[in-house]
């Protein structure tokens, strides 16, 4: 970034190869050395999207978590589909993480900001996933499976109306394989998918919210490439939603996600990037699937 024009390629090619750790320590190291902050030079520097994945790259994961939360629930309107990306995909300890610095950066609680933003069935769920109370016990206990998937058949399918309430208390208090064993029995007792049932019993941001429960529970590197595919589908481009979920993902499943959106769409994840971004932004997204 010194003198005159700034060599993007350096910049994408130390950023994109390092991890969310490594880039807070050079930053801390770029400060020691030149007693220049490292986000507001490149901000300088750079404009547009690819100032954006480069700001998003070099906060810290709690933080920008914090920032995506806020900002969908801050003026007008919610955007309920990155609430359900955040919330229903964390483990308890990342949400008390995100929790505690929302707090420290807002002021606020983020259980309190959620309920004042969102009402009804989506605002109880909301609440529920808030409170982090998922089990992490990863042992499989089939009798309390089938338990579950009786009570979720007799709340929904088995009567007039739904009780929510139930289908809430287990989707959000059970650890990932036990509800995987939930929906294998219930698939057993019904002869017929949990979704399917999910699909008919609810609709709105309720029915979007459980679903993503039950998909990522069953393939969450495929619930993430449905969510670039659709960043990128149609006209213009998502590029918060395509940023958000490059650069939280890099370092966790993206070459998953990357298959997966080969074997679910029969094209790569790198062609359809390729088609929809340009410049300097391209070949930062493309950094992070180690392709430039």
């Amino acid at each position: 970034m010194k003198g005159f024009g700034t060599d993007e390629k350096a910049i994408i090619h130390v950023l994109t190869k390092r991890s969310n750790e490594q880039r807070l320590r050079i930053a801390y190291e770029f400060k020691t050395l030149y007693g220049k902050d490292l986000v507001s030079d490149l901000k300088s520097e750079t404009s547009g999207k690819f100032e954006d994945i480069l700001v998003a790259l070099m906060t810290p994961l709690p933080q920008f978590y914090a920032k995506e939360l806020h900002d969908a629930i801050a003026g007008i309107g919610t955007d309920e589909d990155v609430l359900i990306e955040v919330m229903c995909t964390m483990s308890n300890h990342e949400i008390n993480v995100i929790k505690q610095t929302y707090t420290a950066i807002y002021g606020n609680l983020l259980e309190d900001d959620l309920r004042g933003d969102t009402s009804g069935n989506f605002k109880r769920l909301m609440t529920s996933l808030c409170m982090g109370n998922r089990s992490e016990d990863f042992h499989v206990d089939q009798e309390k499976a089938r338990q579950d998937a009786r009570s979720l058949l007799q709340a929904g399918e088995l009567r007039l109306g739904t009780d929510e309430s139930v289908f809430n208390s287990v989707l959000c208090s059970r650890s990932f394989p036990q509800l995987a064993a939930v929906f294998n029995e219930y698939q057993y007792l019904t002869g017929h998918d949990i979704d399917d049932a999910i699909k008919a019993e609810f609709s709105g941001h309720i029915e979007k919210a459980l679903r993503a429960i039950v998909k990522v529970v069953r393939n969450k590197p495929l619930f993430f490439a449905e969510r670039l595919h659709k960043s990128m589908k149609g006209l213009g481009t998502n590029d918060r939603q395509l940023i958000r979920i490059m650069v939280t993902r890099c370092e966790v499943d993206l070459g998953d996600i990357s298959e997966m959106f080969q074997h679910k769409y029969g094209e790569s994840l790198q062609s359809w990037i390729e088609g929809d971004c340009s410049g300097h932004y391209k070949k930062c997204l493309l950094g992070l699937l180690g392709l430039y």
